[in-house]
């Protein structure tokens, strides 16, 4: 996939997508986040965090997407990718199948494809404030912009834990979790995600649009 970081531009290859789930550093948020996808007949994870290995494919920088029927949702999550022995940090999205995720999250988790920034950070410039970094997430609803998710890097566990857990070896990306949705999980056509560097002023922005496709029996 091809990034630009600041001036230069980076082609890097990258064979393995992990995306990990239930990753919240504050158990009664992940509970609360379990407990909202329950809410919608999802069940519970047998351990916290997990991680589910998807097709390198499904990562996408095309400003839309197309997804099977109305049950799918965008999640803005940081993204680490490491190639060339170098790491970097960037913006994705964990769309998922919420239909599909009742029956497998696994499978959930495979179905949809992942929007990526194609803008990156070199991790050891952001690695001394790294908790200070916050992410949202807007979605379109009614025809306005609103809020969907916020919270800081702070919020999710250490990410040398997180790369510890999954393997996180040359060429590797992984999605690093999120935060709970404010008023619930939800569909939405339109997403607009941004991760700040309060200490840089530097921002990372991820748009894309949902097409969804008629379920044909």
């Amino acid at each position: 996939m091809n990034f630009t970081i600041g001036d230069e531009r980076l082609a890097l290859t990258l064979d393995r997508l992990v995306v990990a789930g239930w990753t919240g550093r504050n158990m009664e948020a992940v509970q609360h986040h379990i407990d909202e996808l329950a809410a919608i007949g999802i069940a519970p994870p047998s351990a916290v965090p997990l991680y589910y290995r998807v097709s390198n494919g499904l990562m996408t920088q095309a400003s839309g997407i197309d997804v099977l029927g109305p049950g799918t949702s965008g999640e803005v999550e940081p993204l680490l990718l490491r190639a060339g022995g170098v790491t970097y940090l960037g913006l994705a999205s964990d769309h998922t199948d919420r239909d599909l995720e009742r029956h497998s999250v696994a499978a959930s988790k495979q179905a949809c494809a992942k929007p990526v920034a194609a803008e990156l950070w070199a991790f050891e410039e952001v690695e001394g404030h790294l908790e200070d970094i916050i992410l949202r997430c807007f979605i379109e609803e009614d025809g306005r912009e609103v809020l969907y998710q916020e919270g800081t890097i702070a919020g999710i566990r250490p990410f040398a834990e997180l790369c510890a857990g999954a393997g996180f070896e040359d060429r590797t990306a992984m999605l690093c979790g999120t935060f709970a949705a404010l008023g619930g999980v939800r569909p939405a056509s339109r997403y607009r995600m941004e991760m700040v560097d309060p200490v840089t002023g530097k921002t990372i922005t991820l748009s894309y649009e949902v097409t969804t496709l008629p379920i044909i029996a």
